[in-house]
């Protein structure tokens, strides 16, 4: 088999257009050779520097240490690498991870002496890649047209990319490739089933059927703890096993990428080995079907690692590492009708990630997101939860510009709150930094977080005192980032470890709710549960530095008690004195207090003493408000008197109480429901309408009807028409009828005994008609009264005639 790269047909119409356009799109499957030959075969053509962004650690390293063998030279000749916590610098190629390409870029936005950037591997879409090519995009427009710009490309499509790079050349290597037969499960694993367990046996299964046809066997797992797991369960093969994941240490991960001896050879990897690494002999895939990715995590604040599915994507890049070097099987560990529910693309990372860390470098680079060419834009909610936190951690000012301890953030690579934290406590903080940067040691353990830290610092002590097991790999990797922490570090006033974990999380400051159960209040509004029999159940104050992101009561997974005295101390500027006078719907009664608060914290609480009559008849107000207007009968008479004139504006409950100003110097005594229900509105209608409305109401709505005799006769105002009752010889000599608001009186005629024998609201009508039937039925019984034929000319009187006249 030739040794010539299926890449190099590609490279000179590559060649050709960055000349040309200083641009261009390369995608060519994995196996082709470009990230190991793209950047050698342009040195001679870019005047500077090549700089080559790889999403993984591993990976960049990995293609160092192959281009510079290509060259027969050692890594830091003319080609280097830059990884977090290792150097090798290079003199023409620089291969380096995508945050180390913000760093670089956000303190010289020219680059100066790079004349090509590289963006390898970039349909994975992380989102320091996303971040990277709009920045080195804008940078070019702006300061460097000269600088050459290569996106390079597995599995993607090109035109979005090349579009966004104003329309970019395209150029496609076809690679080379064998033939791989597919193996699927006869049926779908049961719900349950162990991921270990399964991947185990069909690894086993997998060696057994290929045994005769050899070659080394490449197996996909999830992550280290799966890996390690399986490396155990392996262990009675006949065969070389070895790991191969992120965090492996460098030794162990040249022995997996180099070239196998004579067992035959079973290499445990994540998703790392899916395209840019290249394992010697591979003719054997195990796909276990998930893949770990950064996905934001509302219970931690921060990106987590999680499980999930593979995409068809990823899955057919697994499948093709079986081909590169014959005839291939592939395993999966999936039935094939399950297949077709498997998500074409895994989603890109800005579209699902925790946006802190990209909102902290667009705003040191002064820009929006709107203002860069993103592929995918950040969504808007994310990032605008992102800058509250800046805000909350300081990065921010109220304005959303950088603040300098923002800048200072944004040259740590670590999380904004992380950074935030180890800034300010110090170089106690670093061992702290490094275990909320990773994942959980010690799983199954207590919640609290120094059994943590007693882990990482005297691992023997920890586990003479404690029955927990502790992750040997994992705690030796946080001692080491621990260790290189303490040296970007200041000197600060040594903080205690809760202290420390609030300045993390400022929103994750819990208060223990009053009762029984250990359910917490956080300072971000959230509800918080503890497993009521942890050690941390009974604490008044913690920090909940890791949740289960249930969105009404999360579960607290990881958490540091602390004393109220430090977060005065460390949070001074964001605890309020708050006054506040308000009615309470569960008391039924205005409260008015005096409270500090953190947040949704209430740290102190005292009653008010000499709250002013102004918020106390505000607060009653409210208490009307939810349960309605007290109407005495002579407050509804009144309003019902106001109704009638439109000129004294409406006076139904709703407008009544949208505006509480007219009531108010009434209620500065109230102070509970029943004072509430006693009040008198009367008074207050009264002063609403003010003197002239009064006037006008007397004149053309009175309270009283006026008989002809002097006397006053209430008007009811409580039915549709405004209605009287008296005597009928009191009408006597009336003869236009009574009127109020400009409607007739609804009179009710009575007998001299007070029954009504008559209804009218037209008297002069009842005069000349039914008085004549009424006046003959009445006479009768009621003689000693008067019942003249005329009643018009007749005097009005109340009297009834001596006996015996």
């Amino acid at each position: 088999m030739s040794d010539r790269l299926p890449i190099e047909d590609a490279i000179p119409p590559l060649r050709d257009a960055l000349a040309r356009h200083g641009r261009a799109v390369l995608v060519a499957p994995p196996g082709a050779g470009k990230t190991t030959r793209v950047p050698l075969a342009l040195m001679d053509q870019i005047a500077g520097r090549i700089l080559m962004l790889e999403p993984r650690r591993l990976a960049a390293r990995a293609a160092a240490e192959r281009m510079a063998a290509t060259l027969g030279e050692d890594p830091g000749q003319r080609v280097g690498y830059r990884i977090r916590g290792e150097s090798v610098p290079g003199s023409r190629i620089e291969v380096v991870t995508e945050g180390i390409l913000t760093r670089m870029i956000q303190s010289d936005p020219s680059l100066e002496g790079i004349g090509c950037v590289i963006f390898d591997e970039f349909h994975e879409r992380s989102l320091n890649a996303d971040l990277g090519l709009a920045l080195v995009w804008e940078a070019r427009g702006a300061l460097r047209e000269d600088l050459a710009l290569l996106v390079m490309s597995a599995t993607l499509e090109a035109e979005p990319v090349a579009a966004l790079l104003d329309d970019a050349p395209i150029l496609r290597s076809d690679g080379r490739a064998f033939p791989v037969e597919t193996r699927w499960l006869d049926r779908p694993l049961p719900g349950g089933a162990r991921l270990v367990d399964d991947a185990a046996r069909l690894i086993a299964r997998a060696e057994q059927d290929t045994r005769k046809t050899g070659g080394s066997i490449l197996a996909f797992l999830p992550g280290e703890g799966e890996i390690r797991r399986v490396m155990a369960q392996l262990s009675g093969l006949d065969c070389e096993v070895l790991p191969l994941y992120g965090a492996l240490d460098a030794r162990a991960q040249r022995a997996a990428l180099a070239p196998p001896g004579d067992r035959r050879r079973i290499v445990l990897a994540t998703s790392i080995a899916e395209t840019s690494l290249t394992i010697p002999g591979v003719r054997v895939v195990v796909d276990a079907g998930r893949a770990r990715r950064a996905r934001f995590d509302p219970g931690s604040g921060m990106s987590r690692l999680v499980t999930e599915r593979v995409s068809r994507a990823e899955a057919d890049q697994r499948r093709g590492r079986a081909g590169r070097v014959g005839p291939g099987i592939c395993y999966r560990m999936w039935a094939q009708a399950e297949e077709g529910a498997l998500p074409a693309f895994a989603p890109p990372e800005i579209a699902v990630a925790d946006l802190a860390g990209l909102a902290l470098e667009l705003a040191a680079w002064g820009a929006d997101p709107g203002d860069l060419a993103f592929l995918t834009p950040p969504p808007v909610g994310a990032m605008t939860e992102a800058r509250n936190l800046l805000r909350d951690l300081q990065a921010l000012d109220d304005h959303g510009r950088i603040t300098d301890h923002g800048r200072a953030l944004a040259r740590l690579p670590l999380h904004p709150r992380i950074g935030h934290m180890l800034l300010r406590a110090g170089r106690e903080a670093a061992d702290l930094a490094a275990l909320l940067s990773d994942r959980d040691p010690l799983r199954g353990a207590p919640v609290d977080l120094s059994l943590r830290l007693q882990a990482i610092r005297d691992p023997k002590a920890f586990a003479q005192r404690h029955p927990w097991e502790a992750n040997r790999g994992a705690l030796q990797r946080l001692r080491d980032e621990a260790r290189r922490l303490r040296r970007t570090a200041p000197e600060a006033e040594g903080l205690s470890v809760g202290a420390m974990a609030a300045l993390a999380y400022p929103d994750r400051i819990g208060l223990r709710r009053k009762g029984d159960d250990p359910r917490y209040v956080l300072s971000g509004g959230k509800g918080a549960v503890m497993a009521s029999e942890d050690p941390l159940a009974s604490q008044r104050l913690i920090v909940a530095l890791d949740l289960d992101g249930d969105q009404r009561e999360a579960k607290i997974r990881l958490a540091a008690p602390v004393d109220e005295a430090d977060l005065r101390a460390i949070h001074a500027q964001r605890i309020d004195a708050v006054r506040f006078c308000e009615w309470s719907r569960r008391e039924g009664r205005v409260m008015a207090r005096e409270q500090e608060r953190l947040g949704a914290l209430v740290l102190s609480d005292r009653i008010w003493a000499d709250a002013p009559a102004e918020d106390i008849a505000r607060a009653a107000f409210e208490g009307l408000r939810l349960n309605g207007l007290p109407w005495t009968r002579a407050a509804a008479r009144l309003r019902a008197r106001i109704a009638l004139l439109e000129a004294l504006g409406p006076v139904d409950d709703d407008s009544l109480l949208a505006d509480g100003t007219w009531l108010l110097p009434w209620l500065g005594q109230v102070r509970s429901l029943s004072d509430l229900r006693a009040l008198d509105l009367s008074e207050s209608l009264k002063a609403r309408i003010g003197w002239a409305g009064q006037q006008m109401l007397d004149q053309q709505v009175p309270a009283h009807f006026v008989t002809p005799l002097g006397r006053k006769v209430p008007i009811d105002y409580d039915h549709e028409t405004p209605s009287i009752e008296l005597r009928l010889q009191e009408l006597f000599g009336v003869v236009r009828h009574p009127v109020v608001g400009g409607r007739p009186l609804r009179i009710s005629l009575l007998s001299p005994g007070g029954k009504p024998v008559q209804v009218t609201t037209d008297l002069p009508g009842f005069w000349a008609s039914s008085y004549a039937d009424v006046r003959k039925d009445m006479r009768g019984r009621y003689p000693r009264h008067p019942w003249p034929e005329d009643p018009t000319q007749a005097d009005p009187t109340m009297r009834a005639k001596p006996r015996g006249t």
